[in-house]
């Protein structure tokens, strides 16, 4: 049986974060994990690996990146139709896909597409992508936000398959509906504010939330 903790539920939303490094203290403030070498830190690039330095530092380990992204609409790429994880684990939102009356070739065309960028942004981090052994141990999956929870949910998947001990969910914010996508997956959802009406966007909680260059990811994994 999943738990989610919630801090706030707002109707819109406000910035409350000065950046994802603050929001990340947050989080960790909220969780107040204690130390665990054996744990694994998972971040979804680019976003979410600043939220997660905090609570690695907290657990003791360090940051492993797991690359997975959205498949964008290709009339409308800023809209996502589900994601794809490094491993070829794919999530469809099956509402969006037939919405936008996207066949069977258009989602596999997509779908090979985002997994070659997928597949370039791991070989830019540090040592490519290998990625860690996670049976029977405490996993933590860390990003800035979740929108849809589609991307969220492929990375629970590709998790879940490798049967750890516990799989537990951090994010800053979450959309409506996104915790609840997610959920029957995991142990626990932390999430400090979940907004309860539309429409929603991860940006409007920070202050500073620009895009993070592959550089800067791997400082912060270096670091």
């Amino acid at each position: 049986m999943s738990e989610s903790v919630v801090v706030e539920r707002v109707t819109w939303s406000y910035p409350a974060f000065a950046d994802r490094a603050e929001a990340g203290r947050a989080l960790v403030r909220l969780i107040d994990p204690a130390l665990d070498p054996d744990a694994v830190v998972l971040a979804l690039p680019r976003g979410g690996v600043p939220v997660a330095v905090p609570l690695a530092d907290a657990l003791g380990v360090q940051v492993v990146p797991m690359p997975v992204r959205k498949l964008p609409i290709p009339d409308s790429p800023e809209m996502g139709f589900g994601a794809v994880t490094l491993d070829g684990t794919v999530v469809l939102n099956e509402r969006a896909v037939a919405g936008h009356h996207l066949d069977e070739l258009t989602v596999a065309r997509v779908a090979g597409d985002v997994r070659h960028e997928v597949e370039r942004r791991s070989r830019a981090y540090p040592g490519g992508f290998p990625f860690p052994e996670v049976e029977e141990r405490a996993v933590w999956i860390v990003d800035d936000g979740l929108a849809t929870g589609y991307t969220m949910l492929a990375a629970a998947r590709m998790v879940r398959a490798r049967r750890p001990a516990r799989l537990v969910v951090a994010v800053p914010v979450a959309a409506p509906g996104s915790l609840s996508l997610v959920a029957p997956l995991l142990t626990v959802a932390y999430c400090l504010i979940e907004q309860r009406s539309a429409p929603f966007a991860v940006a409007s909680y920070y202050r500073d939330f620009h895009d993070l260059s592959d550089a800067e990811v791997v400082a912060l994994l270096e670091g």
